[in-house]
């Protein structure tokens, strides 16, 4: 018998989906149509195929293709090696899987995965898959607080510890560090260190500053009658330490790695009126030494230009010496200046780039300058935003280029990309 017309029925169970009614010819649908060759490397993959994907020497990603309502696409995992190396899903330009503009990936062996394209808003389903986070590359710049300077014509104090991968150098003359690949919704630690409050008689060290698994160290204290701290950068050597005119500013940290430059010395005392303390560290310059105690006090190190919020700044400058007749100035990037009276407190480093504190005046009760709050600042790609789930920590961003810059000034907590 003819078939002169059928839209669609059953023919010994096969799908009937045309005819041609001139000739009398059917076309049968027999099921998916696979590819013979086993997929061993990246591919795009077409609509109404099957794959036998095998991904036993590394992850293998398949590009999905444009997609209308009711489009299927099978991938069958070959040698059962999914969990070992992914299979990874893309989509096809601004087309979603399963309503996200992420890409998914495979991890069980030995799945069959079906793919059916439903609309423009959700684009491709399936079961067996997961999405993979957003990830890029951070830059970033950890400072942590500076110390505070000293007393009694004080050293200066040393600036925060400085590590950054922006650039090419970090604190203490070293090569920039590497920037890690974060991935999203992943909680990655913040502490933003405090400078150390100048004190009668002795200051303090900075706090330490954190990001991840990354700590700068807090900046050594400025010396009063004592030895000047050891930190990030070592804070300035007193004229007078322990009865002897002849003392040492404070070690940089070298571990793990360089963040900064020690603290200035002080030579014998040559008599005469002036009492002069040494500066503190900063990021890129030692706190000059004092020739002899009648040399007069010297200035802080220098701190380090770093351009990762797109504009050249300066961070981590060492404190100023306090002396009787006259203070010095503070490190470029933020240090403190010391004083520049007998009864003067040393001028405070400046918040949230990690300067040291400066130097106390000749008298009695007054204090060395409180070292500069530490700070975190962050570079990556425009494609990630930042949040602050559970709060803790204060923040802002903006947009530079292609990239976003966030900077993180107090508080602690967890940031997630």
């Amino acid at each position: 018998m003819a078939l002169t017309k059928l839209t669609q029925n059953l023919i010994d169970g096969t799908l009937v989906t045309s005819v041609n009614s001139l000739t009398g010819a059917v076309t049968l649908e027999t099921g998916t149509d696979w590819v013979n060759t086993i997929q061993t490397s990246n591919f795009t993959a077409v609509a109404g195929k099957g794959y036998f994907v095998n991904t036993t020497s590394g992850e293998i990603t398949v590009t999905l293709p444009a997609g209308a309502v009711g489009n299927e696409i099978i991938i069958q995992d070959y040698a059962g090696t999914f969990a070992t190396n992914n299979l990874i899903m893309n989509a096809n330009g601004s087309e979603k899987i399963q309503g996200s503009l992420q890409p998914f990936k495979i991890t069980t062996d030995n799945a069959t995965c079906s793919l059916i394209y439903q609309d423009a808003t959700k684009g491709w389903n399936a079961d067996n898959i997961t999405e993979i986070p957003p990830q890029g590359v951070v830059e970033y710049l950890v400072i942590a607080g500076g110390g505070s300077g000293g007393t009694q014509a004080g050293g200066g104090g040393g600036a925060g510890g400085l590590r950054t991968s922006y650039g090419s150098t970090t604190g203490g003359g070293g090569s920039s560090e590497t920037a890690p690949t974060l991935i999203g919704a992943t909680n990655y630690a913040i502490t933003i260190g405090a400078g150390g409050p100048g004190g009668w008689t002795n200051g303090v060290n900075g706090n330490n500053t954190t990001f991840n698994t990354i700590v700068a160290t807090g900046g050594g204290v400025g010396g009063y009658y004592n030895d000047a701290g050891a930190g990030g950068s070592g804070g300035g050597a007193n004229s007078y330490n322990n009865g002897s005119y002849n003392a040492t500013g404070g070690l940089a940290v070298t571990s793990p790695v360089v963040q900064g430059y020690r603290g200035g010395n002080t030579g014998p005392y040559a008599g005469g009126s002036q009492i002069g303390s040494a500066g503190g560290g900063g990021a890129s310059a030692q706190g000059a030494d004092v020739a002899t105690s009648a040399s007069g006090p010297t200035a802080g190190g220098a701190g380090l230009s770093v351009s990762i919020t797109g504009s050249a700044v300066t961070y981590a400058g060492g404190g100023g010496a306090g002396n009787i007749g006259g203070g010095s100035a503070g490190g470029a990037g933020g240090g403190g200046a010391g004083s520049n009276c007998p009864s003067c407190q040393g001028t405070d480093g400046t918040a949230n780039t990690g300067g040291g504190g400066g130097g106390s005046g000749y008298q009695g009760g007054i204090y060395g300058g409180d070292g500069g709050s530490g700070v975190v600042i962050l570079r990556y790609p425009n494609t990630l935003d930042v949040s602050n789930p559970g709060g803790g920590v204060t923040f802002s961003t903006v947009n530079v280029g292609s990239d976003r810059v966030t900077t993180i000034t107090a508080g602690t907590g967890n940031i997630q990309f």
